[in-house]
């Protein structure tokens, strides 16, 4: 039996659906992801799994029981880490972990809570007020008061967004840890780099599944060849690439532009100097154009650039996509 289910499932906020005929299981023992920007209905699926919406239409199944008709049947069985600090600020981490224990009628919680610390490294700032920690410690906390009650899944929403470079690290590094333990984790992010992590993911965008499968085998389907293209200015560069024959996609990520052509093998040489050849032209100083391996980012963009069930290429504009690590620290979102 798999851990999570959903078949169908449409949740609707007046006229607007945040979730349209969405379909996904999730493997006991997995990391799965659902990935997209803002407004692509990750939250909303996660409220769904946790009983704290109830679907409009299609099924929703948390280790084989209804999240909201069977919620206390589920409750023991799930830890929900929410993107908002949600502790208690005036109370110390031993506190605030005694009072989630509590929450979940969990008695015996102590050798529990000083192995989840030691995890942590939290065990000399066990007295400390929770206001008084840093935000990677904060996060620490948190993780630790989502599994005192040792859930078999835990449900991330963008449990690292607002979090320093070194804390997402040391964040990741204590979920793998986890996953040897056999936890099952839902994780929704707009970081494709953090997607990478995960064993299979879901790419949603305005409520729509663009694509689910692993990431190495999203970016191995991606047809044609994926080109890095290191430029002086990069807007006219883009105008000047989007003309060119062959080229599929122009998208600027930071300091690189990433073209996609339908050219692959031996074609490939002679798409990269038609490139050159044609910013030069313009004026332009090209410093590299040389071909990459396709990343998350470059499927997601062609993802975008299909059009949905019921809708015309030309009708389907739909912008903006997930954020690479990348952006985080000030890089252009693609």
């Amino acid at each position: 039996m798999n851990a999570l289910e959903l078949v169908d499932v449409t949740r609707r906020f007046d006229r607007v659906e945040a979730v349209k005929h969405l379909s996904l299981s999730v493997a006991r023992g997995e990391m799965f992801g659902l990935i997209g920007p803002d407004g692509a209905g990750k939250t909303t699926t996660i409220r769904l799994v946790c009983g704290l919406l109830r679907a409009d239409a299609g099924r929703v199944r948390v280790l084989g029981a209804d999240p909201v008709r069977e919620r206390g049947r589920i409750t023991a069985s799930v830890g929900y880490f929410s993107q908002r600090f949600s502790l208690y600020g005036d109370l110390s981490i031993d506190e605030n972990i005694a009072f989630f224990a509590d929450i979940h009628g969990v008695a015996d919680f102590r050798a529990r809570r000083d192995r989840l610390l030691e995890l942590t490294q939290l065990t000399p700032f066990r007295s400390r007020l929770a206001d008084k920690l840093s935000g990677g410690m904060k996060q620490k906390l948190a993780l630790a008061c989502t599994l005192i009650h040792q859930p078999d899944l835990i449900v991330l929403d963008e449990p690292t967004t607002g979090v320093d470079p070194v804390s997402r690290r040391e964040f990741w590094k204590l979920l793998s840890e986890l996953l040897t333990q056999g936890i099952t984790m839902l994780m929704a992010t707009p970081y494709l780099d953090e997607a990478e992590r995960c064993s299979r993911v879901a790419l949603l965008h305005e409520g729509t599944l663009l694509a689910l499968d692993e990431p190495g085998a999203l970016r191995a389907a991606l047809p044609g060849t994926v080109f890095e293209v290191m430029v002086d200015d990069h807007r006219p560069a883009q105008s000047v690439l989007e003309d060119l024959p062959d080229v599929v996609s122009v998208s600027a990520f930071g300091e690189r532009i990433h073209v996609r052509v339908s050219a692959h093998g031996e074609r490939t040489a002679g798409a990269a100097a038609a490139m050159q050849s044609a910013l030069e032209a313009h004026g332009l100083r090209v410093d590299s154009v040389r071909p990459v391996a396709a990343s998350l980012e470059d499927v997601f963009i062609a993802r975008l650039g299909e059009p949905l069930p019921g809708q015309s290429r030309e009708s389907d504009a739909r912008p903006g996509a997930p954020r690479s690590g990348a952006s985080r620290s000030g890089e252009q979102r693609p």
